[in-house]
């Protein structure tokens, strides 16, 4: 068989594709692993009864298991789900915002496809334009999504040195770059994979700049608020009818229900539920289905901000605590823990390659993110970038210290020479 050009594109090895092929592997065939490289969200025992019971509650309803199970949706979505979030994010943030300003789609992977290729790619008039990451690392998912080459451009950081181990990356306004070539701008908040929250002043900052450039600013909210609320920073929500917030159900705990919720102004909505509906037709029930009651009576917000992010910011203080203790001495900094469900670790001066340091610790076990897979959109020439890798915290607590102490002593034994 020959492919495509596409097919070529989408049929080869990526980070993301490798990825998901270690966490299937890890969470399906071989549990012995310890898998610290992916997104799987933890199983968080109170919010599996909380979806159980909500579940129970649709299937013991013959009308709403038919619609749940029998039925194709809107191609927008559920228009009673796509209410009861209008009218969260109206009471909870003021955002002047109806039904008409969200849209549902088979999980924010699947949405974000659609809407960087609304935004960039190949133009009619023969132009090309780029998605621009302000701030790079960034989400690898976004890396390959994109119909043509050299599809997205990024912003080396800067970088805060901080106490204890830690530093923080910020955008670098004096080098971020906007032309008639850049069809977007978009920053997850909180950063995956760092962990990383924009400040109020610098989604400001970038928000005069998308104004300005009359392109959108798309921002990537899946950890964030108001649901699940895994961030631990104060920070004001931002949208406008220049920008568009894209949300999830799964760090909410609902993975495999595929739900993205994505929020823009109505010209916007009404064109992403067209492509979105020739690319999947129509989206998943068991997502709203499950979340309907949640949204209804708040109990989505008290359940973000009493279970979820309680949970993950301990275990982020486990994770790093534990780090610390296990390197000892050794030249290594933890980015910032602000969010998000991961632990993002530089070594600096490493002697080998973040890509041969994953590959040491998979033969000892233990599964980790390559950190040079994240800098979306800048050239290699950073050794920075070959310095990093991505961990998650989602483990139970001696499994987790089990896999901080091999990736201590093979990095050891990297700065050794061995």
């Amino acid at each position: 068989m020959k492919y495509s050009r596409f097919g070529q594109k989408f049929t080869s090895e990526s980070g993301i594709v490798n990825l998901m092929a270690d966490l299937g592997q890890a969470l399906n065939v071989n549990p012995d692993i310890i898998f610290m490289g992916g997104g799987n969200p933890a199983k968080i025992p109170a919010m599996e009864s909380l979806f159980a019971e909500k579940l129970q509650q649709v299937i013991d309803d013959d009308q709403a298991r038919h619609k749940m199970l029998g039925v194709y949706q809107s191609p927008q979505g559920d228009e009673v789900f796509l209410d009861l979030v209008a009218k969260l994010l109206c009471d909870e943030f003021g955002w002047p915002v109806t039904a008409k300003n969200i849209a549902v789609a088979n999980g924010s992977q699947s949405a974000f496809f659609v809407l960087f290729n609304m935004f960039a790619g190949q133009f009619i008039d023969g132009t090309k334009k780029t998605i621009q990451l302000p701030l790079a690392p960034e989400y690898l998912g976004y890396a390959d999504v994109g119909l043509c080459e050299d599809f997205f451009k990024a912003t080396q950081p800067t970088i805060e040195l901080l106490d204890n181990r830690e530093f923080k990356y910020h955008v670098d306004f004096d080098n971020l770059q906007i032309d008639d070539n850049t069809g977007a701008l978009c920053v997850s908040r909180p950063t995956n994979p760092t962990g990383n929250v924009l400040s109020d002043e610098e989604i400001d900052k970038l928000d005069v700049l998308a104004k300005a450039n009359d392109i959108p600013l798309i921002i990537d909210a899946a950890y964030g608020t108001p649901f699940p609320s895994i961030i631990f920073e104060d920070v004001t929500p931002h949208w406008n009818d220049n920008t568009i917030v894209v949300l999830s159900l799964s760090k909410l705990g609902l993975p495999g229900a595929r739900t993205g919720i994505v929020v823009g102004n109505e010209k916007f909505i009404n064109d992403f539920t067209n492509a979105n509906s020739l690319t999947c037709l129509s989206c998943g029930n068991l997502g709203p289905a499950i979340a309907k009651p949640l949204f209804e009576n708040g109990e989505v917000l008290r359940a973000s901000r009493d279970i979820v992010k309680p949970f993950y910011r301990q275990r982020a203080k486990i994770a790093a605590d534990g780090f610390r203790a296990a390197m000892g001495d050794l030249p290594f900094y933890i980015h910032k823990p602000e969010g998000a469900i991961f632990l993002w670790l530089w070594f600096k001066d490493l002697p080998i390659t973040s890509q041969i340091l994953y590959e040491r610790l998979k033969e000892r076990g233990v599964l980790v993110a390559a950190g040079h897979h994240f800098f979306v959109g800048l050239d290699d020439s950073w050794q920075h970038r070959n310095e990093c890798i991505r961990v998650t915290y989602c483990l139970d607590e001696k499994t987790l210290q089990q896999g901080i102490s091999l990736i201590a002593d093979e990095v050891r034994k990297a700065y050794a020479g061995e």
